[in-house]
């Protein structure tokens, strides 16, 4: 995994995970809400993730990797949708500065572990990264993450993003399902309107 020249920000995602569980979430609320969830709109998604991460407005320059298994070059479940076609090597640019995007393939002599956990390791050694998110599939993995992170630099700002509460470690936590629930188009207050409806008829 080489890059030139590294951002001060940097995206690292399971691909494939986001995907799983933006299906499951939609599944969930449309059966809740009662109304068709669109697909999940990705730059959006990034821009919730950015800010969850520390990044304000302003001229920033963010890298976002998405790692991904070679059969599955499509998201199901966001749009744009191709890894290859759609988003590798593409970028956008909004109040938060520039997002790059870089799709990066699991190759038959690995796994997406090793994959995930050796571009982790690759990104924390190079200098000027000062911002860090993580989205791995952290019920399978968590723990090659946490090893991974254990020598990161203090002054790196490392978030993982997950569904659930992890275990401690030397970074900062976020859930997951908030931010893609704000890319699916799902508000708060639907939610708790729905909540009001099902306690009143109980």
């Amino acid at each position: 995994m080489e890059q030139q020249q590294w951002s001060e920000n940097v995206i690292l995602v399971d691909a494939d995970y986001i995907d799983k569980v933006a299906f499951n979430l939609i599944v969930n609320f449309e059966r809740m809400l009662q109304r068709r969830i669109p697909q999940a709109d990705i730059s959006r998604w990034i821009d919730c993730i950015a800010l969850d991460g520390g990044i304000r407005q302003g001229e920033n320059n963010t890298q976002v990797i998405l790692v991904y298994d070679k059969r599955h070059e499509t998201l199901e479940n966001f749009t744009p949708s191709s890894l290859v076609n759609d988003l590798d090597g593409k970028a956008f640019k909004d109040h938060l500065g520039e997002f790059t995007f870089s799709a990066l393939p699991v190759e038959e002599m690995t796994d997406k572990e090793h994959l995930f956990c050796d571009s982790l390791m690759h990104i924390c050694s190079q200098k000027g990264i000062k911002r860090l998110m993580l989205i791995p599939n952290a019920e399978n993995y968590y723990d090659g993450v946490k090893r991974a992170l254990r020598d990161t630099p203090d002054d790196i700002r490392t978030t993982v993003f997950a569904m659930q509460p992890l275990p401690a470690g030397n970074f900062r936590q976020e859930i997951l399902g908030y931010s893609l629930m704000a890319a699916l188009g799902i508000r708060g207050d639907e939610i708790n309107n729905q909540q009001k409806i099902h306690n009143y008829n109980e």
